[in-house]
């Protein structure tokens, strides 16, 4: 597994990377990475203004994006809760984050996975990852990495060769801080 992590590490730097997450392969990059994040978007022929999902091990890893004293101490037990897990939250941005992730919005999206292989990923890289599925925009998502070969070939540095977690439809966004519903998991 290190020559897989060394890989990994190596991809991420300025690169795309693709890994599985609870239903399908998602493509992600650094999202510190201003250029890897438009390299992604590009690829993906993905309209900036959508705004990407970060996923994470832990919630410290997406405190570098989330504002979070924006939550109410009687919101935060709804928030935490709901991680790790396959569901995908609207929270409020910490300023200077980039709009290319938010699609210019004052939330972001973010979840702390419940999906092994996606989480080891996030821990062994020590950061957050940008997630967002890997096919190009109005295409059905890989749901393997020889899927993820087939749509992308040589445009993506790294695919981990792991399972997804066996979820038929994308994880449920939502806002728990108004209860919004974005994208149900039915």
């Amino acid at each position: 597994m290190a020559d897989t992590w060394e890989a990994a590490h190596s991809a991420i730097k300025t690169g795309i990377i693709a890994y599985p997450t609870e239903a399908v392969f998602g493509l992600g990059c650094d999202p510190r990475n201003e250029v890897a994040v438009q390299k992604l978007l590009s690829l993906k022929q993905r309209p900036a203004e959508k705004g990407l999902i970060l996923i994470a091990a832990d919630y410290s890893q997406l405190l570098p994006y989330v504002e979070d004293s924006a939550i109410a101490q009687d919101k935060r037990f709804s928030v935490l809760s709901h991680w790790p897990g396959p569901v995908t939250l609207i929270l409020p941005v910490r300023k200077g984050v980039s709009t290319l992730l938010t699609g210019g919005r004052d939330t972001i999206a973010v979840r702390v996975t419940a999906h092994e292989p996606a989480r080891a990923l996030c821990r062994e890289l020590g950061h957050a990852l940008v997630s967002t599925s890997a096919n190009l925009t109005g295409q059905e998502p890989a749901r393997t990495a020889a899927e993820v070969r087939q749509q992308f070939g040589d445009s993506v540095d790294w695919i981990m060769d792991e399972s997804t977690g066996g979820a038929a439809n994308p994880t449920r966004i939502i806002n728990p801080l108004n209860n919004q519903v974005f994208r149900d998991d039915a």
